[in-house]
């Protein structure tokens, strides 16, 4: 076994007993397609592991955060199981070195490219637990989720996104739903730049720029809420905060 999958094995703690089952993770389609030799590349194990990080996820929050309603704890699976969190534990890991991209892969840029780390990482998941079972993949799961979670108070805020927290307080307070309306556009095809305002009641409420209309919607939203509710608002990750109770 290369002193790259060694290193691997180190930094996330578990030790494979079939060692073929880790170099399938990390195989991204690409570097399978290249090859002249019959390679299963890490698209199977990404789907399997998408469910097993699921149940993992879910059974962390049902011990941890009891006092949570269903709704609550959903957002937080779904935040903690997104792309740009699993992107985030790959980084930790350094999964990007020791990935088997094409070599046009490499090129464009795949090494950093969060779907790809996130979907390695799920595959990784799903490799440790075809390899030790459920108890391993939680065993291995456990720092990245404790990590994540360590500053969330379950008892004093609740989880939401930008846009749907927006659209919720602003229907909670009676006032029409948010309108997000492109400003300008630049840039060519392939790197475009979107901004964006959002608007309720004729009065614009914040602007934002992306590199898609999404991300920049999610910005947008963003800024307004921090305006509305200012320290309150803390950031999870990149697409997800935590705002305090009322009755805190």
């Amino acid at each position: 076994m290369s002193s790259q999958l060694e290193k691997l094995q180190q930094k996330i703690g578990y030790l494979f007993n079939d060692s073929s089952l880790l170099l399938q993770s990390l195989t991204h389609s690409s570097y399978a397609y290249e090859s002249s030799q019959n390679i299963s590349d890490n698209e199977v194990l990404e789907f399997l592991g998408d469910s097993v990080l699921g149940f993992i996820i879910a059974d962390y929050l049902y011990s941890h955060s009891r006092k949570l309603n269903e709704g609550e704890m959903s957002k937080l699976k779904s935040t903690a199981a997104s792309t740009n969190t699993l992107a985030l534990f790959a980084q930790k890991i350094r999964l990007d070195k020791s990935l088997r991209l094409g070599k046009g892969e490499v090129k464009s840029g795949g090494r950093k490219k969060k779907t790809i780390l996130a979907g390695a990482f799920e595959a990784l998941v799903a490799a440790v637990y075809l390899d030790g079972g459920m108890e391993a993949a939680r065993k291995f799961m456990a720092k990245y989720l404790d990590a994540f979670f360590e500053k969330v108070d379950f008892h004093q805020f609740f989880i939401n996104n930008y846009k749907s927290a927006l659209q919720e307080y602003l229907q909670r307070e009676n006032y029409p739903a948010p309108i997000y309306e492109t400003v300008t556009t630049k840039g060519p095809d392939h790197k475009k730049k979107f901004v964006i305002k959002v608007s309720s009641r004729d009065q614009v409420l914040a602007k934002a720029k992306g590199v898609s209309k999404k991300d920049a919607e999610q910005k947008a939203a963003q800024k307004a809420l921090k305006n509305l509710f200012g320290k309150k608002l803390r950031t999870l990750n990149e697409d997800t905060f935590l705002i305090r109770r009322k009755n805190d």
